[in-house]
């Protein structure tokens, strides 16, 4: 998962690609050729280039995770329930899926609930720790 993101210090952004041509953002990266229909591009694929998308955005729908997913997921022992958030960021107006941090329920969270990038732990193990992305509200 490590690029699908990137963070220095506070400042988070999840890492796609995007089609030089029309524009058009993906997450994760596309390699291949635009797959939007309306893309002027040349047929036998546009050029797609690294974007970092946006960091904000608000709630499109969210759901407690309680059970301890099979692998290759790896979570906490014991495991620990947590919540998932999409959200539909503000510039791209594409939903991306994460999780909450930690700390919170979906008592707390609200569909339209304006929330931002940040970094949180997904787990640790005896040779490091293991984060990813994740979404935290904010004010506004």
């Amino acid at each position: 998962m490590a690029d699908w993101f990137t963070a220095d210090g506070d400042d988070v952004r999840l890492k796609g690609s995007q089609c030089s041509a029309c524009g058009t953002p993906y997450f994760p990266r596309n390699t291949l050729a635009c797959r939007n229909p309306q893309c002027t591009g040349p047929k036998d694929g546009s050029e797609l280039v690294e974007y970092l998308f946006s960091t904000r955005g608000r709630i499109w729908s969210y759901a407690d995770a309680r059970y301890k997913p099979p692998a290759p997921y790896v979570s906490p022992d014991p495991f620990e329930p947590y919540v998932i958030a999409a959200v539909e960021l503000d510039v791209e107006k594409m939903v991306i899926l994460g999780q909450v941090v930690r700390g919170l329920t979906v008592d707390d969270l609200a569909v339209g609930m304006p929330v931002e990038l940040t970094v949180g732990v997904l787990y640790e193990d005896d040779e490091a720790e293991h984060t990813v992305w994740m979404w935290r509200p904010v004010n506004g």
